[in-house]
């Protein structure tokens, strides 16, 4: 059975995307991934083009609103911005996790710094992913 996991932000337009974006890439069939927004917008461009250089194509991704997955079972919900932690509705008898990303949006500059703030976001959502995927391997290990 796959674990389902939802990742929440405001926007769903770039944190939440490339942690769904990670974890469909190297979670294989063991996870049902979503994400979501407690405010949705769009995908942003630049999370689309930093998660193509890595070979993730968010391009047909679109931003979901919590609502949503109102009912929807899920094992793991993961906020990945604290405005949405604060304002994430509750899913009762589920893990959640929270992750305090920056938003890469926020940054201005031109596109070159732009551009390096959504690599380094992608690049510490990639880890974050990792070591998810690896924690969840323990605890199941543990379990047999």
């Amino acid at each position: 059975m796959k674990r389902r996991v939802l990742f929440l932000c405001t926007g769903n337009s770039a944190r939440s995307q490339m942690a769904e974006g990670w974890l469909r890439a190297l979670g294989g069939d063991v996870y049902e991934v979503a994400s979501a927004g407690t405010r949705p917008s769009a995908v942003h461009p630049l999370a689309i083009e930093v998660m193509g250089e890595r070979g993730i194509d968010l391009s047909a991704h679109r931003s979901k609103s919590v609502a949503d997955f109102e009912g929807a079972d899920f094992d793991l919900v993961i906020t990945v911005c604290d405005a949405a932690r604060d304002s994430c509705p509750f899913f009762p008898g589920k893990r959640r996790l929270h992750w305090s990303l920056a938003d890469p949006a926020a940054v201005g500059g031109d596109m070159a710094t732009r551009l390096e703030v959504f690599r380094r976001t992608r690049d510490e959502i990639e880890a974050l992913v990792r070591d998810l995927i690896e924690r969840d391997r323990n605890e199941e290990l543990r379990s047999i």
